[in-house]
């Protein structure tokens, strides 16, 4: 048992700032109050306590090739089959591909995250391979793996079946790359089985405008408005909308994800948080793939807060952006997988001690922190 002392706690799923002590025994917190003081007494002296970040989209297999094919297009990085990832991937052996995600998930853990929800591919196997890599790592992968047969204009559906039921026996989601790559049936069959098993269905939309242009003239629908009727639990990126998609997305219920880091290397666009925010969406930060930007959430706090201010010239409340990389999560009811604390009494233990720069909690931690100012991680499975 343990008592965190003398901390700005950002307490509960709105991030409230309260200066009051923090109990924390077997893993749990069992006291949040200004008199507590059980166990060993550890004062931070006015640091700021958040709950611990997640990585709301990763790539992490691409560890082994970070920062390659720089400057190519969308399609030439990342398209199945061909894009330089997956020619990578399909090269590299299994101890490269542990090895490379096993320090990637350490640059998480040491940078504040305890969970990350990555699109793996490989299939059966790669869902394996990122379990093997994470189980001596104190964080939490939520995988969503995806399998060849889903692609091409006409698949064997009964494969697809197939293949979809032995990989949820394995994973806890499904998520493939994005409407360019599966027809309408499969998308169908993906959702239609992860909703069945209370698994995660997840895809790519509107990541780039040549797509949506692409979905439009064939489909008469954007990505986006495709991946809202096919009712996927999580759409990422969301980068490019059009006429409606937003208030759509709105109205849906469904879970969004964005990337801003990944949009600006791969010059697709800038998502547009404000409008997503005065909508009512409140979304999920990630930072996509690690061949693209380091999966650390701090950098990618600071990015999102100063790319919305000068591209869209509005400010961005820093405590709407907090929550993306903290509390978002616990709206959606994905979470009863992810399983993502608050700072709550009865929660698990999963904070993280910064020390403070500025009197406003949300600006030092979306502007100022950096990994060396963390003074403590506290997770369910260590404290470090």
């Amino acid at each position: 048992m343990f008592t965190i002392a003398n901390g700005i706690i950002l307490k509960g799923q709105d991030l409230v700032p309260v200066r009051e002590n923090i109990v924390v025994e077997d893993g749990r917190i069992i006291e949040i109050s200004k008199d507590a003081n059980e166990g060993k007494i550890i004062d931070v002296g006015g640091s700021v306590v958040c709950p611990s970040f997640i990585n709301g989209h990763v790539h992490i297999g691409d560890s082994i090739i970070k920062d390659e094919g720089y400057g190519l297009t969308l399609s030439e990085m990342v398209k199945p089959p061909n894009g330089v990832k997956h020619v990578a991937l399909s090269k590299a052996s299994d101890d490269e591909l542990i090895g490379a995600m096993k320090d990637s998930m350490w640059d998480m853990v040491y940078s504040g995250t305890t969970h990350f929800i990555d699109y793996r591919e490989g299939g059966i196997e790669g869902v394996k391979l990122l379990r093997e890599a994470s189980k001596d790592i104190p964080i939490k992968p939520i995988i969503l793996g995806r399998d060849d047969s889903f692609y091409g204009d006409d698949p064997d559906l009964g494969k697809v079946k197939t293949a979809i039921r032995k990989l949820l026996k394995v994973a806890d989601g499904i998520a493939p790359s994005g409407f360019g790559e599966i027809t309408s049936e499969v998308a169908d069959l993906i959702v239609e089985e992860c909703n069945r098993q209370d698994k995660i269905s997840s895809i790519h939309v509107g990541e780039s405008e040549s797509n949506q242009i692409e979905s439009l003239n064939t489909y008469g629908v954007s990505e986006i408005g495709k991946g809202i009727k096919s009712d996927f639990n999580q759409l990422v990126h969301l980068t490019n909308p059009k006429s409606d998609d937003l208030t759509s997305v709105a109205k849906s219920n469904q879970n969004v994800v964005v990337c801003p880091r990944a949009n600006a290397t791969l010059n697709v666009g800038v998502a547009p948080l404000n409008r997503m925010l005065d909508l009512g969406i409140r979304p999920l930060i990630g930072t996509d793939n690690v061949m693209l930007n380091s999966p650390n959430m701090l950098r990618e706090l600071e990015f999102t807060l100063k790319l919305m201010s000068v591209y869209y010239k509005n400010y961005i409340n820093p405590v709407d952006l907090l929550k993306m990389a903290t509390t978002n999560i616990c709206a959606f009811n994905i979470n009863k997988i992810v399983q993502k604390s608050v700072i709550m009494e009865n929660n698990f233990a999963e904070f993280i001690v910064y020390k403070s720069f500025s009197k406003n909690p949300y600006l030092n931690l979306c502007n100022r922190v950096e990994t060396k100012n963390i003074l403590y991680i506290i997770n369910k499975k260590v404290s470090i």
